[in-house]
């Protein structure tokens, strides 16, 4: 189950984990390109691949998923979806207005999506990743880092709730990730290279790298790893 996976990140992962053999679930907003992305995850592999449009920050959304998965198991559950919101306007109408859609759309979409799905969650062995940013522990995203920082909260309780019956929740933090929409229109050549030069590797990160972690946290070996923050962003941000 991989949200926000039509585009970036949501779609590299799809496309790894199902070239370890995995049935693919996609979801996202807009059918048309959530469904280009799996037709070419099934050309590349021929796994498998269900497209469900759905808007994930309103309960309605998390529950049509849970409804068209009656009767299945899911192994793995990757919240994937959000995104930066900007502000309209002056004044604290407008401020109160972006934080409310930002929290919408990158925590309560993973976590309408998580707790519709707790029941479906396979037991043991089950993996629940949730995807934050390295905003969340540098800040410069105003609402978005604090947003994402909720993130890191909250992947602690889901640990403990999840660990006796041998399952699994961690936070991945990606850095700076390019080729995705997250910074459509909005990065400059200017930009990219200062985002580069904070890195201790010296290249911006792909969604591939992001791809990866998912799929190490997915398998055998991510099985005594939960309540992690994991930091996939080439040095910009160390370890704490």
């Amino acid at each position: 189950m991989i949200s926000g996976a039509g585009t970036g990140i949501g779609a590299a992962t799809a496309l790894a984990l199902a070239e370890r053999g995995y049935d693919i679930v996609a979801i996202g907003r807009r059918a048309d390109v959530l469904e280009h992305a799996a037709e070419g995850v099934r050309a590349a592999t021929g796994a498998v691949v269900t497209t469900i449009a759905a808007d994930l920050s309103a309960p309605a959304g998390a529950e049509r998923v849970a409804a068209a998965l009656a009767g299945r198991a899911v192994d793995v559950l990757v919240n994937n979806a959000g995104g930066y919101v900007g502000r309209d306007g002056d004044g604290l109408t407008a401020v109160a207005d972006q934080w409310r859609a930002t929290f919408e759309t990158n925590v309560l979409t993973a976590v309408l999506l998580t707790e519709a799905l707790l029941p479906l969650l396979r037991r043991p062995g089950g993996r629940v990743v949730l995807l934050s940013s390295i905003a969340a522990q540098r800040g410069g995203g105003g609402p978005y880092s604090a947003a994402k920082a909720a993130l890191h909260g909250w992947v602690m309780d889901l640990a403990a709730q999840l660990g006796p019956d041998g399952a699994t929740a961690n936070v991945i933090s990606p850095g700076y990730i390019a080729g995705t929409e997250f910074f459509d229109g909005r990065m400059t050549p200017q930009g990219h290279a200062s985002r580069v030069a904070q890195t201790l590797v010296g290249r911006a990160g792909r969604p591939q790298d992001i791809a990866d972690a998912v799929c190490w946290l997915a398998g055998a070996s991510g099985g005594y790893v939960t309540g992690q923050i994991i930091n996939v962003n080439g040095g910009s941000v160390l370890g704490r």
